[in-house]
């Protein structure tokens, strides 16, 4: 069955429906990565009536841009973005468009679901409240949220579930249908309600989860950790999750289009994954980012959180928890990972990708539908061809 097919048809065969059985499948997927809100509940992120920021265009033929992949190949931009089920990819160098490249039905107005670089946007709308004397990251996540004090959470710290360092017994495999992952997925409303003991919406889930070690002593990946985290801010900014976002980040962004924000069946966001915007805002909110907090000209975020997320983070809980042996020598603050090298950026499984280099002055935004979420034995280049294009626009 090819792409093309899916959805075609009024109404489509039953063979080429997206469901919420298959939509994160292949080939359903390249149709459900761009149309999450005819699948599923969703709030709107309104972009407000301010100016667009703009994205001068200066074209390069990076397509055409050859490195050496993982396997020792050579390969060029245009034949890995193929290869990578790569829908759109954008890069800016100095604030321009270089570089744009649509594929599999995707618009430049379409909004794309941005899985886990999800948790990278909530994180600075947690450093906007910060700053703003709202929300405490040394506070006890309990403060907030007195619903999970017999919890994982017990004693855990806001700070705690930015670096991704809770003692919770939880086990984030995408391919488990039966255990608390997919537990998770069916209170999400993500998988269709199999298990009649499975908790109806995030706010009863969450408080579910038990504890597992000491807090803050290793870097453990809970996606759950992250759609607590849009709770704590709901409450500490007084406001739902997608108004409170359009508020203090999609209006002042300059955002060119509203994005919106999958919920689950009882209206509670999904931080962690549920995120969809256009390819270009994907680019605008990189920039911003990478110019410390600024928008032409607009502050959105506070320039000390930037800093701070791209100078800290526990390299001792990095390496000994569970990314460690994939990504070496990498850290993680506030939900955004960090280079070596400096360049800091965030991910999302089926290939959903934000890179940041501060060095270069280039923003790398990627949206992709590979079949599987993650595959160890894949040998992802993605790194070599950023850092490939990084070099050509450095020279």
């Amino acid at each position: 069955m090819t792409a093309t097919r899916i959805m075609g048809g009024f109404p489509p065969p039953p063979e080429h429906q997206v469901t919420i059985e298959n939509w994160r499948s292949a080939p359903f997927s390249s149709w459900a990565f761009r149309n999450i809100r005819q699948l599923l509940p969703t709030a709107p992120i309104y972009r407000g009536d301010s100016s667009t920021a703009v994205l001068d265009r200066n074209p390069r033929a990076l397509g055409e841009l050859r490195f050496e992949d993982t396997q020792g190949q050579e390969t060029s931009i245009g034949d890995f973005l193929l290869d990578t089920h790569t829908d759109g990819f954008i890069v800016l160098h100095r604030g321009t468009v270089v570089f744009e490249h649509y594929e599999n039905g995707l618009l430049p107005h379409t909004p794309h679901i941005l899985f886990s670089v999800s948790k990278s946007l909530t994180a600075i709308l947690a450093g906007i409240l910060a700053d703003k004397g709202l929300l405490d990251p040394g506070s006890t996540i309990a403060h907030y949220i007195p619903e999970v004090t017999d919890s994982a959470y017990s004693g855990a710290t806001v700070r705690h579930l930015l670096d991704m360092t809770v003692g919770v017994l939880f086990d984030e495999d995408y391919e488990n249908e039966t255990g608390d992952f997919a537990r998770y997925r069916m209170a999400t409303g993500w998988l269709p309600r199999t298990d009649e003991n499975a908790p109806t919406g995030l706010r009863a889930f969450l408080p579910t989860l038990r504890p597992d070690g000491a807090h803050g002593t290793a870097f453990h990946y809970v996606s759950p950790n992250t759609d607590l985290l849009g709770w704590v801010l709901e409450r500490a900014g007084g406001l739902p999750f997608a108004e409170l976002f359009s508020k203090e980040i999609w209006q002042p962004l300059g955002a060119e289009f509203d994005a919106y924000v999958n919920v689950d069946p009882l209206g509670a966001p999904r931080a962690a994954g549920g995120i969809c915007i256009t390819l270009r805002d994907f680019a605008r909110f990189g920039q911003m980012c990478l110019d410390s907090g600024l928008s032409s000209g607009r502050r959105v975020a506070p320039a000390w959180w930037i800093r701070d997320l791209q100078e800290n983070g526990d390299q001792a809980a990095w390496d000994a928890g569970n990314f460690a042996e994939f990504m070496p020598g990498w850290r993680y603050r506030s939900q955004w990972y960090v280079s070596e090298a400096g360049a800091f950026g965030g991910l999302g499984v089926f290939g959903q990708f934000l890179y940041l280099d501060p060095a270069t002055n280039v923003v790398i935004a990627r949206f992709s539908s590979r079949p599987r979420a993650l595959d160890p034995a894949d040998k992802d280049s993605s790194y070599r061809a950023f850092e490939s294009i990084c070099r050509s626009l450095g020279n």
